[in-house]
């Protein structure tokens, strides 16, 4: 029953596919617009599982209908150290990444069968959406780059593909350099190929703009995903998708995730820690309870007894996946890797940042009155944690901190996959990437001043010149209506007054200048600005 469904599912994901076609007619096209390359971050490109033998496709990265088994057999892997490769337990199989729509389909809706809930698996869907709005065209000046997140960030298979997509843009651009704009782990992907092909990366890319980027790792996140698992969903929805427990055998052999632990030798505010509630028993039987805490670079040996014994079945064999010393010294000459880049002379770097969320630091297990007696308990325990400002994912600190020379750093509040879709990030990349043609727009503050009026008179009188001006704006910034229906009728307009005059060498007043400037109350999104002005000089 449920083979017949998927394939009523897909039929139907054909049909509105075709009849999608003639309601996609984009209204309007920018040809002045340079083009755009979208790169995800973990998690965040669509993956099929591809049989050596007939070449048949099957999505197994996202599903609905059979996910937690297609993911268990297709996407469980090992990785090799002589290669740095993570390969699939299925050896009839092989991971490839859709490139319809020019790679945008991968990273768009991440499984397009979804009707209820699919927001919860957007990606870059809003944005695109969104640019399309703009002017862009896909194939033209938006493209997309999906890719095994599974890998390292530095693994040569990526990097291959992501230097043709460069070199395919810039073509099909007409020798147009490129804006890449990275979300999460994608802002590590461009970064190593910034190190390791940095020729390439000058001769092809105008603008890096990282969003929600780990440049220092996401502590508390990565050490319970470790331990315990990750879901790509919260709430009831995850009753659709991968359980923690799979997707945990999964990474736990994935150079990507251990490429995003703590950076050990980063200067924190506040070290992040891995601590423990220890129930220890010395040879008299007597015990003793005591909070143990871990910097992140002793926390690989707690990471190593408490996984010691986790192992799979696949195939009716037993598997043993312990926490991998082999993928973690791979990491850690990621990290080397990362941590000498310069962004090329000639190429402009941004970055968004996501704010105002807890967002997970330090991890703690066990509690004083129930302590944690045998290490191999932690996978089995609820984490809790210490937060800091951040997206809920990227704490703030580890996202600026970028190391390169920044055009802009702008914090923005939002979640680590939510601000994809936010209205301030989308006036901010209209900006920078000049789709907006607005010299007024102040993307650190989401305003944009707009004159509306602009008077001036002069006369002369009785050996005076007289000037006067009026100039009006208007600022349009967030729309907080619910609050001002509340405050309006209180609010008065802000009222002040500028007074300037210049004497001269004799001591006579050789110009006086004074204006009054009213701002009036917010209202609708919009706050009107009026100046008014005049001076008064000695002439001739």
């Amino acid at each position: 029953m449920a083979v017949l469904l998927e394939d009523i599912v897909k039929s139907v994901e054909q049909w509105l596919k075709l009849i999608g076609k003639n309601s996609q007619e984009q209204a309007y096209v920018d040809p002045t617009l340079d083009p755009v390359l979208l790169v995800p971050g973990i998690a965040g490109s669509i993956l099929n599982s591809v049989d050596e033998k007939t070449g048949e496709e099957e999505r197994v990265w996202v599903r609905i209908l059979g996910a937690d088994h297609e993911f268990c057999t297709k996407l469980w892997s090992r990785f090799d150290p002589t290669t740095g490769k993570t390969v699939t337990l299925d050896a009839g199989t092989h991971i490839e990444v859709p490139q319809d729509r020019y790679g945008l389909y991968a990273i768009d809706t991440l499984d397009p069968d979804m009707v209820i809930g699919i927001d919860s698996v957007y990606y870059f869907h809003d944005m695109i959406v969104e640019m399309l709005k703009w002017g862009y065209q896909e194939g033209t000046t938006l493209f997309g780059f999906g890719y095994d997140f599974r890998q390292s960030n530095r693994f040569q298979g990526t990097l291959d593909g992501l230097e043709a997509k460069l070199e395919s843009v810039y073509t099909a651009a007409g020798g147009r350099k490129i804006n890449i704009i990275s979300h999460s782990m994608g802002g590590l992907l461009v970064k190593c190929f910034m190190s390791l092909r940095s020729d390439i990366f000058e001769k092809y890319v105008k603008n890096w703009i990282a969003i929600a980027a780990p440049f220092r790792g996401a502590p508390g996140y990565i050490t319970s995903t470790l331990l315990n698992g990750a879901s790509f969903v919260e709430g009831w929805k995850q009753n659709f998708f991968i359980s923690k427990w799979s997707m945990h055998q999964m990474l736990i052999e994935c150079p990507s995730i251990y490429e995003l632990m703590a950076c050990p030798d980063f200067p924190w505010e506040h070290i992040p820690l891995l601590e423990i509630w220890r129930k220890k028993s010395d040879s008299d039987g007597n015990f003793t309870i005591m909070l143990e805490s871990y910097p992140p670079i002793e926390a690989a040996s707690i990471f190593m007894e408490a996984l010691s014994s986790n192992k799979v079945n696949y195939d009716g064999a037993d598997i043993s996946l312990p926490f991998n010393l082999e993928v973690l010294k791979w990491a850690n000459d990621t990290r080397k890797l990362l941590s000498c880049v310069k962004v090329p002379d000639h190429v402009k770097f941004y970055n968004i940042y996501g704010t105002n969320n807890e967002t997970p630091h330090s991890v703690c297990y066990g509690s004083e009155d129930a302590p944690v007696s045998d290490l191999q308990q932690l996978p089995a325990l609820l984490a809790k944690y210490i937060n800091v400002d951040g997206d809920g994912t990227v704490p703030v600190e580890s996202a600026k901190a970028d190391g390169f020379q920044a055009e802009a750093r702008v914090g923005v509040p939002g979640s680590h996959r939510g601000i994809l879709c936010d209205h301030h990030v989308f006036r901010i990349l209209k900006h920078w990437l000049m789709a907006d043609h607005d010299p007024y727009y102040n993307p650190v503050n989401d305003f944009v001043i707009l004159p509306t009026l602009f008077e001036v008179e002069s006369h002369k009188a009785r050996g005076l010149q007289v000037t006067s001006v009026k100039e009006d704006w208007e600022i349009i910034g967030e729309n907080r209506e619910d609050q001002e229906q509340d405050n309006i009728a209180e609010k008065k307009p802000l009222v002040g007054s500028i007074s300037i005059s210049r004497i001269g060498g004799d001591k006579s007043l050789q110009e006086e200048a004074r204006a009054t400037i009213t701002v009036q109350p917010q209202h609708n999104g919009k706050k009107h600005v009026e100046l008014k002005g005049m001076s008064i000089s000695a002439s001739a």
